[in-house]
């Protein structure tokens, strides 16, 4: 059975255990306890398959715009679909519950034409590019929706 349901402290170490299988520069547990227990802007909502979390995404909203921080699935679920329904999933949220918010944003790798795709699949569309943005100096595509 597949379910996104709202992150809690319960699912810490598999959400652990996810970003680091997803990402070079992954959050560490301190990070995701910030997001969790303090952050009042972010939002945690993880894809769970059979009680097993297999995907998340985590957004912040503020004021009139929402943040898209990161979106990951395990490697061995990608190409699934199952980051469109986390996605899918995020913008009904946020048209449902917020009627204060306006448009989502988001940067990604120039490089993860994999992810460029999908943001593009939902009408994100570029308006920026920010040169050097990640660690290794790779630059990021800022891409912007309206909802």
């Amino acid at each position: 059975m597949l379910e996104i349901k709202k992150i809690t402290m319960e699912n810490l170490d598999d959400l652990v255990f996810l970003e680091k299988n997803c990402f070079n520069n992954p959050f560490k547990k301190d990070d995701f306890v910030y997001e969790i227990n303090d952050n009042p802007f972010s939002f945690i909502y993880g894809l769970f398959l059979d009680n097993k979390l297999i995907g998340y995404i985590d957004y912040w909203i503020t004021f009139e715009s929402s943040t898209i921080s990161k979106i990951a699935v395990l490697k061995e679920y990608q190409n699934n679909g199952y980051a469109t329904k986390l996605l899918e999933f995020m913008i009904n949220n946020l048209k449902s519950e917020n009627n204060e918010v306006h448009f989502i944003t988001l940067e990604v790798r120039i490089s993860n034409i994999k992810a460029i795709n999908l943001y593009k699949k939902f009408n994100f569309e570029i308006v920026n590019v920010k040169k050097n943005y990640y660690e290794n100096k790779e630059d990021a595509l800022y891409m912007v929706k309206g909802i």
